[in-house]
């Protein structure tokens, strides 16, 4: 296959600082990282001022951001013109709980955003990225989505502990086939987006990993891996929203939301590949074998 990379050409810079929404998780990072690399200014959100100084140091212009306290929007947005959004986890309710703020983000000069969605959000009207998608068509704003694949980082955040400690998967996904990403892909694609406006205006990149895998074959990689058996568990809907809730500490919103996710690799509907992220930032996405052998230290079990 021949793959159309991408070329230089004359970017639309952002003219001031750029806000990164959850700055200091998987995908903000690598937000952060590109635009400080291509002299961008970064006003960098987290829950916190001194959890972004931390991860951060002085390369950044802190700021706390709750979409839900009116009190932090204006310090987050002012001044600012693009923005990359990610949604929180626990926030499940966008109309409520996010849109009035975005709206005041808009007020304060915000013209660009770069929304971190969810693979297959435009066809899945039960998930909350689909009700953000829908606002910001309608907003007036310039948007990207960014509608990721399943992150090879949940095997190694939200898993980690039934792989480390129990050498187990347990996804109600059956033997669905899902096109894991990388972050660090998904960062790249939404860093390029931010850079340029123009080409990026009012499009929608499905960053994926170049391969789509079942979950029996992701345990077999992580078995091979690690040297030691890792067993995929094909619980039902009700037996994983107990074990999410219990044995994983997931919010209901969030165990509804990732319900859903694994439903849709059920279907057989979350194994679609693209070459977006090639054609964005002119280099192949990461093999899920590669980001196995770079996280193994993750899964080592625990001394006792």
């Amino acid at each position: 296959m021949t793959y159309v990379y991408a070329t230089p050409m004359t970017l639309e810079m952002p003219t001031g600082s750029v806000l990164v929404t959850g700055a200091t998780g998987n995908v903000g990072k690598h937000v952060v990282a590109a635009l400080l690399e291509a002299g961008v200014p970064v006003r960098a959100a987290g829950g916190s001022t001194d959890s972004v100084r931390t991860r951060f140091g002085a390369t950044v212009d802190p700021v706390a951001l709750d979409f839900t306290d009116s009190s932090t929007w204006d310090a987050a947005y002012a001044g600012v013109t693009h923005m990359f959004l990610l949604r929180p986890p626990h926030l499940g309710k966008p109309r409520t709980q996010m849109i009035p703020s975005l709206e005041r983000a808009r007020d304060l000069g915000v013209r660009h955003v770069v929304f971190l969605s969810l693979q297959g959000a435009e066809k899945n009207k039960v998930v909350p990225h689909a009700s953000l998608e829908d606002w910001l068509r309608g907003s007036g704003l310039s948007w990207t989505f960014v509608r990721a694949s399943f992150f090879m980082q949940n095997l190694t955040t939200t898993h980690l502990s039934d792989i480390r400690d129990e050498d187990r998967l347990v996804i109600p996904a059956g033997r669905g086939a899902t096109a894991f990403v990388d972050a660090a892909d998904v960062g790249a694609v939404a860093a390029a987006a931010l850079l340029d406006r123009t080409r990026h205006h009012d499009v929608a990149w499905t960053p994926t990993g170049p391969a789509a895998l079942t979950y029996d074959e992701v345990a077999e990689v992580l078995s091979d891996v690690l040297g030691r058996r890792i067993t995929y568990v094909r619980p039902g809907i009700l037996r994983y929203a107990l074990h999410a809730k219990r044995s994983l500490d997931m919010p209901w919103g969030m165990v509804a939301v990732t319900t859903a996710i694994y439903t849709i690799a059920r279907l057989g509907r979350a194994g679609g590949l693209t070459h977006d992220v090639v054609l964005v930032t002119g280099r192949p996405p990461v093999a899920f074998l590669e980001f196995a052998e770079r996280e193994r230290a993750s899964w080592s079990p625990r001394s006792s």
